[in-house]
């Protein structure tokens, strides 16, 4: 795991840049806090502020290599930290995938309910995925994805399209948000668009349903 930009799940911002940290010093200790910065995904005078902190609590050990240059060594405490967060981030992940099919299915359970059976996914992403499975296990037929600039031109056997404008001119009886990436923006944009009726997300997203503007004008 180099990059710790992909860590996700609820594992505080912290503890993602340790585990980068640990696992980038792990095979490679003659490297230098630009290079680690770089890999890890956070700025140099954070990187130096989390290099300090696992020295502080002797996860890392730093040798002076030249004038200008240090080795770095994972400590024995510091393999079982890396082991913890590891495990850590694993468990929030499985957590954070329960909650989302949970509540996408719950979701999908209520419109087909409601007589409506088949949606548009708006977002490409790893939640997008675990939406699918959710309107599988309910018999929800997905017409296609969409998700604004994607680069994609499939999900999970579903078209991709990249412009949201495209719903104008289909008949969607329900879009669904499904991205990670800005939610809210994507909620926003979709306003703009389509009936606030039809727009549908579930609460692990956290989207305010009154557009800032119209908040500043009531």
């Amino acid at each position: 795991m180099a990059n710790s930009k992909g860590i996700q799940g609820g594992v505080k911002l912290t503890d993602q840049a340790t585990l980068g940290l640990l696992s980038e010093l792990e095979g490679n200790e003659h490297v230098t806090q630009r290079s680690l910065s770089v890999r890890v995904g956070v700025a140099l005078g954070l990187t130096n502020s989390l290099i300090k902190r696992c020295v502080r609590k002797g996860l890392i050990k730093v040798a002076q290599a030249s004038a200008k240059r240090y080795s770095y060594y994972v400590t024995p405490k510091g393999f079982r930290e890396k082991s913890r967060l590891v495990a850590e981030y694993l468990s929030t992940s499985l957590l954070f995938y329960r909650e989302a099919k949970d509540q996408y299915g719950g979701l999908f359970a209520s419109l087909k309910a409601c007589g409506i059976e088949s949606v548009v996914l708006c977002g490409a992403d790893e939640l997008t995925e675990i939406a699918i499975l959710a309107a599988h296990e309910q018999n929800v037929e997905i017409q296609f994805t969409v998700h604004q600039g994607s680069n994609y031109e499939q999900c999970c056997g579903y078209p991709v399209y990249n412009n949201l404008e495209i719903l104008l001119d289909e008949r969607v009886e329900a879009i669904i948000i499904t991205s990670i990436e800005n939610p809210q923006d994507v909620y926003d944009r979709l306003l703009d668009l389509l009936p606030k009726s039809i727009i549908h997300d579930v609460p692990l997203l956290h989207i305010s349903h009154s557009k800032l503007t119209e908040l500043d004008n009531g």
